[in-house]
């Protein structure tokens, strides 16, 4: 019989792969929590509708990627290709709306069919933020500064760069997408297939195209800088200001855009060389139509999202493995009194481990092997007394102490 392996595209995380990938969902927690932001946890699959209305239905995402199946009821549901939709989602469904601003973080697999490469699984796992309800410029500068100081707390801050652009607001976007069109028809041969079909129906995705022709093409195309209104300008010029008044650096990239369909205003990226061609780690921007596109009132919205694979990837080391402190019973009465014992120091905040069989050499081999950090030794002369050996195997000073004064001394230990 074959040997079971994991799906392609996937993969276990065991051990220091499994503590680097907590290590950044509950750094960001935290960060988050500092800025206001409450979990949220959207389901894993929803009605493909959520996605199809929010996403576009040119883009890469719902045409090529999406995990999209019927259930035995008949529905067709997807596997959540990225959560923003989901959130919004949650947001109509639950009428949080007349409660905003609403402010989200989130962590959890996202699925999309895609050739897997070092940092991208088809299951694959984010982090995210998302602000709903603030229409001002000071939510972007937040967003964007959440995030950073995210990255700033794992490390990173001089490993990455913020890229930044603005996509207008709609009469912004009207006019400059009358002209991209111009452009791309004069040039339509040359074009890759996929960017001919997006010309007519979201000519802006061609400017996120990784056909090489295609970005020759996208380099001499009009400036999206030339077509914006007096009032996207100043929103854009309130964002660049907040940043710079809390001292974020930030590049302009003219061609930046983000891959779905709901973005306007400020789009941004943290990018790094440190990991090859797959530079971007962090990106988002403000979706001010994207609540009304699923059905909600007008609703402002700004957000990004992270890929903790790629995020865990540039850690500088591996967190360090939690160290337990060993109990090494002695005997049969022992053995009872080391399970109680176990049980007690556990709900003092201890991480105990406690051997299942073997001799006193055995266990002790065990501790060692869990990388212990002391033991706890038990036996029929100890229990007489009222006392356990406690023995540091870092040092190896050994003494005995008393049963009643074990947590106070195990103290520095948790």
């Amino acid at each position: 019989m074959a040997k079971l392996q994991p799906v392609r595209g996937t993969h276990d995380l065991i051990g220091n792969d499994a503590r680097r990938h907590r290590a950044v969902g509950e750094t960001a927690r935290q960060v988050a929590g500092r800025y206001g932001y409450d979990d949220i946890v959207t389901p894993i699959f929803e009605f493909s509708e959520v996605f199809t209305r929010s996403l576009g239905d040119t883009t890469d995402v719902v045409t090529k990627e999406m995990y999209t199946f019927t259930d035995k009821g008949g529905e067709t549901v997807t596997l959540r290709p990225e959560n923003t939709a989901g959130v919004v989602r949650a947001v109509l469904s639950n009428s949080l709306l007349q409660q905003a601003p609403l402010k989200y973080f989130y962590v959890g697999p996202m699925f999309r069919y895609e050739r897997p490469q070092k940092g991208r699984q088809r299951q694959f796992h984010q982090i995210g933020i998302e602000l709903i309800g603030v229409p001002e410029p000071a939510g972007d500068v937040e967003v964007i500064a959440c995030g950073w100081a995210i990255l700033k707390a794992l490390g990173f801050s001089d490993k990455i760069t913020l890229e930044l652009n603005t996509l207008g607001d709609s009469e912004s976007r009207a006019s400059y997408r009358e002209a991209l069109v111009a452009y791309f028809r004069g040039h339509l041969a040359r074009l890759s297939a996929d960017s001919q079909a997006r010309l007519d129906r979201n000519p802006l995705r061609i400017l996120d195209s990784k056909d090489e022709g295609d970005r020759a093409l996208v380099a001499a195309a009009p400036a999206f800088g030339d077509f914006l209104t007096p009032g996207a300008r100043e929103f854009f010029k309130r964002v660049t200001g907040g940043l710079e008044t809390l001292g974020i650096g930030y590049a302009l990239n003219p061609r930046l855009v983000r891959g779905l369909d709901y973005y306007c205003h400020t789009a941004f990226e943290f990018t790094t060389t440190a990991l090859g061609a797959q530079g971007t780690v962090m990106g988002g921007g403000r979706y001010d139509g994207l609540v009304e596109q699923m059905g909600g009132p007008a609703t402002a919205g700004v957000g990004w999202a992270a890929g903790v694979e790629r995020l865990a990837m540039l850690l500088a080391a591996d967190p360090p493995a939690p160290r337990p402190v060993a109990i090494v019973p002695v005997g049969e009465k022992a053995e009872a009194a080391a399970l109680a014992l176990a049980d007690r120091l556990r709900a003092s905040g201890l991480r105990v481990e406690l051997g299942y069989r073997g001799n006193l050499k055995r266990r002790f081999e065990q501790a060692n092997k869990r990388h212990a950090i002391a033991a706890l030794i038990l036996g029929d002369d100890e229990l007489a007394r009222g006392v356990a050996a406690l023995k540091d195997l870092d040092s190896g000073e050994q003494a005995d102490v008393a049963l009643a004064e074990l947590d106070a001394r195990l103290a520095r230990y948790r």
